[in-house]
């Protein structure tokens, strides 16, 4: 990722930022604006008064809220993030209309806009078609005769669709100056490998109801014994689940990296049809190939070889289809989302067609909406304190890692050159992405999505043998998050997500340290996780931390892994710490740092008390406030079966637990739920 000279920024510039001022002579109040929420930036009537702070943090600060609440049919959850998506989507779709409204030249992206959108918001138009777009990829699956034309089929851009091996461009993470060659598994219709192996609640049920999906859309598209080919999808997707690495394992970095070559895959399993594959994929010349779960491969490989072509066709008719649904009649659209949608996920209805068309327009062309949106949404100044913000989180991060009791000297060195060269992405792309070679057509949703398709792969193919892209976004500009980029060393907050509750320059400043500063913390905390701290300052995946560093390091973290795994959200499924780990650690040590830079921003002074709360209080209940969320049962287990985050109620409640000035601030007792004793409390900066 690109390097940044670190500069030292003093603490009165995030003050300004929050809305008072400090210099050398101390703190003193400047006028701030009427805060979005409340009278400083937390809304007090979402307490309930009779939870103690110390027996459930989240359930305190946000209970009465969520008494209050419903979840809207359409979602899965209702919350902070919930509510800013909602509002990114009505301002995108205000700008979307009125440039569908005012047309835009022929070739330029408000005509793309306006078309992509329009057609795939003509759901009658799509009935109209009826399965004609699908019918030449029927046909094709139908002539399969033998593996390699499977095989073949499947490496075709444009004919996407989940299977056991997956082939791709990705950024090489030894070397992130360049692209390779990338290789991992897949082939599952359902989430994660556990759903085709655990007993317990509604496993065998979601089986059944995914086994009827398969057999209720093959009858749609004209398939005879839709029943009987579901048995065998299901029963194909059960022995590849089970050669499937566990989710925990895959986020190994130094495990799923295997470079080799094109000789050496192929021994993996000589049966196997790799030319044709690769030659599909147009990976002909290619012969360096980072292949993730090696373990897997062979047998996977082994695996295609093995099953009937007859029970490929049925599963590749099943997943083609279910992969474009949207786009096509609404009978196999409702078939689709009915178990995904409902069963799978607990919603109780689909969403609009518009908020669908937005996502889909997102999609495929986000940065393009993106540039329109922060134009009007996003001005300059924003992201110029969001900066100022990032800089202030990085001195205090300095100073965490100068005064860390389990990292060496030499390796706060490298740490600190690490942080040094963080490279901060506020808002959007300094430079946008060129569509001019993406054909857009008005009316035809369907084709549009191919020809996107076919475009993006190629833009991919064409990144083999150039240098990396380091101005990439990975996220449109008006999303609803942020992450941090391993390879590139770099930490990106998209302007959709640097809104009131998350970021307010009118609110107290406890209240943004709290929010935001928790989640940059989070963000560049990534880079010193179990997993991010395998990427040195230039983003190379190798090892710099001493033995020494690593097992005090894991003495700590294990700790923290084993607190996790006690969180049961659900009957009898508990956290996955291991799986969690990293967020965890993002959670636990960003909010640590945000503390202290919270604390360096008072120059010794005490804040002042707002409507009976203390700054610390402030500071914890704002980063609680953010977190707000109601969930759906069947999302809650689809999170914690294949998910890295913790559930919201633990990202609160489990980095409070673990530092001082929560119980300092709450007066926390031995006896209350959440208490640990001091000798327990894991401090990981």
């Amino acid at each position: 990722m690109p390097h940044l000279t670190r500069r030292a920024v003093t603490a009165s510039s995030f003050a300004l930022l929050a809305g008072c001022a400090s210099g050398s002579g101390g703190a003193s109040p400047t006028p701030r604006g009427q805060p979005a929420i409340g009278a400083f930036g937390i809304d007090m009537t979402s307490i309930d008064p009779n939870v103690k702070p110390g027996d459930d943090f989240f359930e305190y600060v946000n209970g009465a809220w969520m008494r209050n609440n419903t979840i809207p049919e359409d979602r899965t959850s209702w919350g902070t993030n919930d509510m800013l998506i909602v509002k990114a989507e009505h301002d995108v779709r205000a700008i979307i209309e009125e440039t569908a409204a005012s047309g835009g030249a022929p070739g330029s992206n408000a005509r793309k806009i306006a078309d992509f959108y329009n057609a795939y918001l003509d759901h009658d138009a799509i009935d109209a078609r009826g399965l004609a777009p699908i019918q030449p990829a029927l046909a094709q699956i139908a002539a399969f005769r033998t593996h390699e034309d499977v095989v073949r089929f499947v490496g075709t851009p444009g004919n996407g669709a989940s299977f056991p091996i997956s082939i791709f461009i990705g950024l090489d993470e030894r070397n992130p100056d360049r692209y390779l060659t990338q290789m991992t598994h897949g082939g599952l219709g359902l989430p994660e490998r556990e759903y085709y192996r655990r007993a317990d609640r509604q496993m065998p049920e979601l089986r059944a109801g995914y086994e009827a999906a398969c057999a209720n859309v093959l009858g749609l598209v004209g398939q005879s014994d839709g029943a009987g080919k579901a048995r065998a999808i299901m029963a194909l997707e059960t022995q590849i689940a089970e050669l499937h690495w566990p989710v925990a394992d895959r986020r190994e970095r130094e495990r799923t990296y295997n470079l080799m070559s094109k000789a050496q895959v192929r021994a993996l399993a000589p049966a196997y049809p790799w030319d044709a594959h690769f030659d599909a994929r147009g990976l002909s010349a290619a012969d360096e190939i980072v292949v993730a779960e090696l373990s897997a491969t062979g047998p996977l490989a082994n695996l295609v070889m093995a099953t009937p072509v007859s029970t490929w066709q049925s599963y590749m008719t099943w997943h083609y289809v279910r992969a474009r649904a949207a786009l096509l009649p609404r009978t196999l659209d409702d078939a689709v989302w009915d178990f995904y949608g409902r069963q799978l996920s607990g919603a109780q209805r689909q969403r609009d067609r518009w908020q669908r068309a937005i996502q889909a327009t997102n999609g495929s062309l986000g940065e393009a909406v993106g540039e329109l949106y922060v134009a009007r949404h996003f001005p300059p100044e924003t992201k110029a304190q969001a900066l100022v913000l990032v800089e202030n989180m990085r001195r205090a991060y300095g100073d965490r890692i100068d005064n860390s009791p389990w990292m060496s000297a030499e390796t706060k060195v490298l740490a600190r050159e690490k942080l040094a060269t963080f490279r901060p992405k506020i808002g959007y792309p300094d430079r946008w992405k060129d569509y001019s070679g993406f054909d857009v057509r008005a009316g035809d949703a369907f084709g549009n999505a191919h020809r996107y398709a076919l475009w993006d792969w190629a833009n991919d193919l064409a990144r083999l043998g150039r240098p990396s892209d380091r101005e990439e976004w990975f996220m449109v500009p008006h999303a609803v998050n942020a992450y941090y980029n391993p390879p590139f060393n770099e930490i990106v907050f998209p302007a959709g997500y640097l809104q009131p509750p998350l970021f307010d320059p009118n609110a107290d400043p406890a209240v943004n340290y709290g929010a935001i500063g928790g989640v940059i913390g989070h963000e560049m905390g990534h880079g010193f996780d179990d997993q991010g701290a395998k990427s040195d300052a230039n983003g190379v995946l190798r090892d710099w931390w001493n033995e020494d560093d690593v097992r005090r390091f894991r003495e700590v973290t294990d700790r923290l892994a084993d607190q996790y795994s006690q969180f049961e959200p659900l009957p009898g499924l508990r956290v996955n710490g291991r799986l969690s780990l990293g967020e965890n650690i993002g959670d636990c040590g960003g909010l640590q740092v945000a503390l202290h830079a919270y604390r360096i921003s008072l120059n010794g002074e005490e804040p002042p008390v707002l409507e009976g709360t203390t700054g610390l209080q402030r500071f914890f209940m704002g980063r609680a406030q953010h977190r707000k969320i109601i969930q759906r049962e069947q999302a809650l287990r689809n999170q914690v079966m294949t998910g890295p985050h913790s559930p919201a109620r633990y990202r609160i409640n489990g980095p409070a637990r673990n530092m001082d000035a929560w119980y300092e601030a709450f007066n926390v007792q031995p006896g209350d739920a959440l208490y640990l004793p001091p000798e327990e409390r894991v401090t990981i900066w």
